[in-house]
C-alpha cells in the first residue's frame, strides 16, 4: 500500500480532481477543506501533506506552523500547492517548515512526481540510521534523532530546514559548499527552490546562534562553510 496523503484545499473541484489522480496511482487520500479540518485529520496519521495557502478559518501558513509544533509530525513532508506565486510567498512557506512549494496550476503527473520525490527523501533519511545521532562541536550539540540543538547546554528551537542546513554544514566542518549543493542536500534535486532561500535561512540560523554566529562563514562568490572548532 502506498503512502497516505492529506490533501487540503477549499476548492472542492480541485480536491476531487487531485484526489482522483493520486488515488489512481495507489495513494490513500484524506481530504480537508479548511485549515481547522486539516488539523483534525492529522489523527489519521498522513505520511505527506499537500496544503493550499488561501483557505478559510486558518490559512495554509498557519496550518503548517501548527503542524511543525507537533513532535509526531515534525518530519512529515509538507507541500504547498497554491496560486500565491511570488518569490516572497515561496521563501516564507519554506521558511516556516514546508518541504516544497508548488505554484498552481500543475499537471497531475508533475504533482505525483514531486510527491514521490519528497517521500523518497524521507525514506533516504530514515535509512541513514548508521550515522551518529549526536554531533558536538564547540558550544553546539546537535541531536539528529530528536531534532534538537543546544548551545552551551541551552536548547534553542530551529525550524526543520534551518536544522537540516546547520546539521549538514556542521557535519562537514571546514568544507565550503555552494548554495546549489546545500539546496540539493536539504531539499533534494527534484525540488525547485531559489538560491536566495539559502541566504535567508543562513541569516536566521546566525541570529539563533547569537554570539557564535560566525561559526558559519560566508565564502564570497562561492557559498558557506562551518568553521573548524578546535
Amino acid at each position: 500500500m502506498k503512502a497516505k496523503i492529506l490533501l487540503v484545499d477549499d476548492e472542492k473541484d480541485i480536491v476531487e480532481f487531485l484526489q482522483y489522480n493520486l488515488s489512481h496511482v495507489g495513494f490513500q487520500v484524506i481530504t480537508a477543506y479548511n485549515g481547522k479540518e486539516a488539523l483534525e485529520k492529522l489523527s489519521q496519521k498522513p505520511d505527506l501533506i499537500i496544503l493550499d495557502v488561501l483557505m478559510p478559518k486558518m490559512n495554509g501558513y498557519e496550518v503548517c506552523s501548527e503542524i511543525r509544533r507537533i513532535e509526531e509530525f515534525k518530519n512529515v513532508p509538507i507541500i504547498f500547492l497554491t496560486a500565491k506565486a511570488s518569490e516572497a510567498d515561496e521563501v516564507h512557506g519554506l521558511d516556516i517548515g514546508a518541504d516544497d512549494y508548488i505554484k498552481k496550476p500543475i499537471s497531475p503527473k508533475k504533482l505525483i512526481a514531486r510527491v514521490n520525490a519528497n517521500l523518497r527523501k524521507i525514506e533516504s533519511s530514515l535509512a541513514e540510521s548508521s550515522e551518529p545521532k549526536e554531533l558536538s562541536i564547540g558550544p553546539l550539540v546537535i541531536n539528529k534523532e530528536q531534532f534538537t540543538i543546544s548551545i552551551n547546554g541551552e536548547k534553542i528551537f530551529f525550524p526543520k530546514k534551518e536544522f537540516e542546513i546547520l546539521s549538514f554544514l556542521a557535519s562537514n566542518p571546514g568544507k565550503v559548499f555552494e548554495r546549489e549543493k546545500i539546496l540539493n542536500n536539504v531539499w533534494g534535486t527534484d525540488v525547485f527552490v531559489v538560491e536566495r532561500t539559502i541566504d535567508v535561512h543562513i541569516r536566521k540560523i546566525r541570529e539563533k546562534l547569537g554570539n557564535y554566529y560566525d561559526m558559519i562563514e560566508t565564502i564570497k562568490g562561492v557559498g558557506y562553510r562551518f568553521k573548524n572548532v578546535e
